[in-house]
């Protein structure tokens, strides 16, 4: 896949999905709820056919796996060798709450890896990508390589506004030390470790795989990495259910 060839074609289309879920954003919207509990929107679904639709037009024979996708057994997805991830609108619930922390994640999954990763911020029109080893940042048309910068004192931990509460992620963060503690929503949390704002983020909460795919590939083509418990890198497509393992993303690789 070439992707400096089709980035453009990704950043016009995302561009133009954020504005589609802007149209949305601060309007009385009815939620429902998921069969996991977690919130949906019509933005969410809008968003959704939308790059499903761009994708398979622009790459036709690649399967594409959505957050809003009709269930996919793992029989089916295990016969992928690779295939489109992506997240149409990350970060729901700070959209319902209007925190403005939410994204638009599309990743590239190759043999279990995402080698592709390109977060968009709607509200603040901020493009980040990363692949081939290097990670960027487009917005109001300044182009900015990313470069996630060894961690500071004190650390500067970023954690999420619905899991910073939990006992295993409390004490973690007491045997670290000195810190510095933030919260931001969704996938924005690896794209400010890439840009340098941020050193750290322990996740011990669930997630999903596309929560994580793209947020994680631009993050470890910064220079940054993201490991399990066992100090693995993230693997994709690996087992019947979509959830991610307890991570850490941290600016040194």
């Amino acid at each position: 896949m070439a992707f400096d060839k089709i980035l453009p074609q990704l950043i016009e289309l995302t561009t133009h999905v954020g504005e589609e879920i802007l149209s949305y954003y601060k309007n009385d919207l009815k939620v429902e709820l998921k069969a996991d509990e977690t919130p949906l929107t019509i933005a969410d679904q809008n968003a959704h056919q939308s790059i499903v639709d761009a994708l398979s037009q622009l790459t036709p024979n690649i399967p594409i796996l959505s957050e809003e996708s009709d269930a996919m057994v793992f029989k089916q997805r295990s016969k992928w060798q690779e295939y489109w991830l992506i997240d149409p609108l990350d970060g729901t619930r700070d959209f319902i709450e209007q925190t403005g922390e939410f994204c638009i994640c599309i990743a590239y999954i190759k043999n279990h890896q995402a080698i592709f990763g390109l977060v968009y911020a709607p509200l603040t029109h901020a493009h980040y990508y990363g692949f081939d080893n290097s990670a960027h940042q487009i917005h109001n048309n300044t182009k900015t390589r990313l470069k996630a910068c060894v961690a500071t004192q004190p650390l500067r931990v970023v954690t999420g506004h619905y899991s910073a509460h939990s006992q295993r992620l409390q004490a973690h963060l007491e045997q670290l030390g000195e810190h510095q503690l933030s919260c931001l929503g969704s996938a924005l949390k690896f794209c400010k470790i890439a840009e340098g704002i941020y050193d750290y983020y322990p996740r011990f909460g669930p997630c999903c795989e596309w929560d994580t795919a793209a947020g994680a590939c631009i993050l470890q083509n910064a220079g940054g990495s993201v490991l399990d418990e066992n100090g693995a890198p993230l693997r994709y497509n690996t087992k019947d259910d979509l959830l991610s393992p307890i991570f850490f993303a941290s600016g040194i690789n």
